[in-house]
């Protein structure tokens, strides 16, 4: 993967990793708060001959800015401007925790741009106390306001994007982590009921699905990629 960047208009700096295939279809990775785009790694291998692959680091996070005000609605207008810059459409779009919330709103504001779509172990915001830990005296590879702000909002008790899981026209894999995972299984399978076309599978690996069973994830969502493609 090599690393590369884009300036975003009235917007922050976006640092990403590009590889793969680059005439195949391309393929939008997002990470989960406090990683970046190198915590895809372990599955970039088996990703990387079927797809135009891009993992950008989130702002806040890794090489991208740190502009000090953070919310998963700018991270997913700065998706969306990363995916214009680069002239992207008709992308696969995979997103792992909060990356995934960003990949739900991406897919909810431009649904004709998400051809297919891969959430790893997250749902929309909803009422579920995560406590917000104080602040490492270590050095740390992102920016500690974004850790505050993005786990307050997932604590949302109005599930306001819930509304808007009917609007996603994209066929989505919903992949679970199973019971190491924080995530209450019975709100996976709502959002498996609330958009139309959708698969979940569960796989017994913890939040972290990729990074700790990656050759499971792919086996999984590999074949299905290419189903439909």
């Amino acid at each position: 993967m090599e690393r590369r960047e884009v300036r975003l208009p009235d917007g922050p700096r976006i640092s990403y990793l590009a590889g793969g295939d680059p005439g195949a279809p391309p393929l939008v990775l997002l990470h989960a708060l406090g990683e970046d785009a190198t915590s895809w790694t372990a599955v970039v291998d088996r990703l990387a001959p079927h797809f135009s692959l891009f993992a950008p680091d989130l702002r806040g996070h890794g090489r991208s800015d740190w502009p000090g005000e953070y919310s998963s609605e700018l991270m997913r207008d700065d998706v969306l401007g990363v995916l214009d810059a680069l002239g992207l459409g008709d992308i696969v779009l995979v997103g792992h925790s909060m990356g995934g919330v960003v990949a739900y709103l991406v897919a909810q504001e431009q649904p004709a741009r998400v051809r297919r779509l891969v959430i790893e172990d997250v749902v929309p915001p909803f009422p579920f106390e995560r406590q917000i830990r104080d602040r490492p005296d270590t050095p740390l590879p992102f920016d500690w306001p974004v850790v505050p702000a993005i786990l307050t909002e997932a604590n949302d008790p109005t599930r306001r994007y819930w509304a808007r899981l009917p609007g996603i026209s994209a066929a989505t894999l919903l992949i679970g982590g199973g019971p190491d995972s924080y995530l209450p299984p019975e709100e996976l399978a709502e959002v498996a009921r609330l958009i139309p076309d959708s698969t979940l599978v569960t796989i017994p690996a913890g939040h972290h699905v990729h990074a700790t069973a990656p050759d499971a994830f792919c086996d999984a969502v590999v074949p299905w990629l290419l189903a439909g493609s």
